[in-house]
């Protein structure tokens, strides 16, 4: 049994956690698009075949915005394959993931997929491949409302009014030999600043005010912290852009490993090596303000963030369309550390203004689809969707005295917390990790925001550690409704946190009589 407190006062504001840190990705490998998003024929299809069921659970994990079409796909795309009657498109070799991509859904497809879901299309431009002239047209495709050949394009294509995009990655993970176009940090550099300026010009960005508001345009950073290049790949792309970015990318993923010396603890850690990340890359970007003396504040756009087991080998033959690849099964345990990444992200709201889960549907997601059948949550859909919904507002500092452990990373939290307290609705929601191997008396002791009143209490943990959801059997991993704890003067909670758990509660703040 281990004893922690937990401290948070409603005044020690971190920042405001933004809606579109709970986006997410979507990028055509295996079946994220083609048997994920869209299976025209598929019974609950709708007239332009998306799936309604994907869209009804999209809806319950309340996801604002959505990166496409890449990731790595991205570097070898040209944009111009994925418009027009679908008779006429071409059918590629995609040498990203090496399947045969049919170009049957495209930026129209995707627009529409946007809009019928409800979220806000955040698009990529190829900086590997492509040119700075093919992201500005890419651009004038989107946003110029007509009267040019490539606006009109659109119109003809079917979609009169533009789409007005906003959200735009200059490429994808350029610091990776992998990618196909790889560029040096001052080649991309360089490059993407080019990129940007005709971006901004083409969206009418000049001394005036555009006229459909500007662009938030996102610069590639590393892919990984790990890379020999990091973080001076981050500074020498920051000095280039500076002035015409508002985010720089970066990119994590974590996974459970037999092979390492302790693979539970090791595993357990990955919250506190996304904060160190996360640290790390703030400091680059206030260097580099520094440095170009610039008022502006650059965010980070976590634009791609998950658990994976990237050591999983490939079983599908090369070249094969839509292929089941990196569909992961997520255990309990997965759910569990997926719970601390977003505790992190939350707490870094300073800074981060973008989180995109990689990915949404069928790869490395949180929602599986069989073809022409029906659809999983997955173990860890139910974090998100809990917090997604709830954990709003602004993100409120918090102490603990948490005992340590020690793993790959360093030493890590056994608990592991975030609070957010959305002034407006009056609520104040608390997720809280216990990667001790016991249960943990702890008391939560939330000071100024008012006499609170708990709400919701739901309590995630499982015996079996590498428990999963299946089709067959759907509900093994799943949060339980738990009773409500009883508030002490207003502002207290004891619990007793089960070992290996996840728990959320949320209170509501009491007026006071009159």
């Amino acid at each position: 049994m281990i004893k922690t407190k937990i401290f948070a006062d409603a005044n020690l504001v971190i920042g405001q956690a933004d809606k579109n840190l709970y986006g997410s990705f979507l990028e055509h490998i295996g079946r994220a698009i083609y048997e994920g998003i869209y299976e025209p024929g598929h019974p609950s299809a709708d007239e332009n075949g998306f799936r309604r069921d994907v869209i009804g659970l999209i809806h319950s994990l309340n996801v604002p915005i959505v990166r496409y079409p890449g990731g790595n796909f991205l570097s070898g795309y040209n944009w111009r394959d994925g418009i027009g009657p679908r008779e006429n498109r071409p059918v590629r070799l995609d040498l990203a993931w090496h399947t045969t991509e049919p170009n049957e859904f495209g930026t129209d497809e995707f627009m529409k997929w946007c809009r019928t879901v409800g979220v806000e299309p955040m698009m990529g431009v190829n900086m590997g491949t492509g040119t700075v002239k093919d992201a500005a047209e890419l651009v004038e495709y989107c946003n110029h409302a007509g009267g040019t050949a490539i606006s009109d394009l659109r119109r003809a294509n079917g979609a009169e009014e533009p789409y007005n995009v906003r959200y735009w990655c200059i490429g994808n993970e350029m610091d990776g030999p992998w990618q196909i176009g790889h560029l040096s940090a001052d080649e991309y550099g360089k490059k993407a600043l080019e990129a940007a300026k005709v971006m901004r010009w083409t969206n009418g960005e000049t001394d005036r005010e555009a006229p459909n508001g500007r662009l938030r345009l996102i610069v590639s950073g590393s892919s990984n912290h790990e890379m020999d290049t990091f973080p001076e790949w981050d500074r020498v792309v920051l000095e280039h852009t500076y002035d015409q970015v508002d985010y720089l990318s970066m990119h994590r993923y974590y996974e459970y490993s037999e092979d390492r010396k302790r693979p539970l603890e090791d595993f357990l850690g990955s919250a506190d090596d996304m904060n160190e990340y996360i640290n790390t890359l703030k400091a680059t970007i206030e260097y580099v303000r520094a440095k170009v003396r610039s008022r502006k504040r650059v965010g980070i756009s976590f634009d791609e963030w998950n658990i994976w087991t990237q050591a999983a080998p490939r079983t599908e033959p090369l070249w094969k369309r839509a292929p089941h690849l990196f569909e992961d099964v997520y255990t309990f345990r997965d759910a569990l550390v997926f719970a601390g990444l977003m505790n992190t992200l939350l707490n870094n709201c300073d800074a981060v203004g973008i989180g995109c889960l990689a990915q949404l549907v069928n790869v490395i997601a949180p929602i599986t689809t069989k073809k022409g059948g029906g659809t999983l949550k997955q173990a860890t859909f139910y974090p998100f969707e809990l917090l997604s919904n709830a954990a709003r507002g602004a993100t409120v500092r918090t102490f603990s005295d948490s005992a340590r452990f020690e793993s790959m990373f360093g030493p890590a939290r056994y608990i592991n917390e975030a609070v957010n307290y959305d002034r407006e609705k009056g609520t104040v929601c608390v997720s809280v990790c216990n990667y001790a191997q016991s249960d943990a008396e702890t008391e939560i002791e939330l000071r100024s925001f008012g006499a609170l009143k708990a709400e919701e209490y739901y309590e995630m943990t499982n015996a079996d550690l590498a428990a999963v959801n299946t089709f067959a059997s759907p509900d093994t991993v799943l949060p339980q409704k738990k009773d409500l704890p009883a508030v002490k003067d207003g502002s207290r909670v004891s619990l007793r946190l089960p070992a290996m758990s996840w728990s959320f509660l949320k209170f509501s703040v009491q007026k006071a009589k009159a």
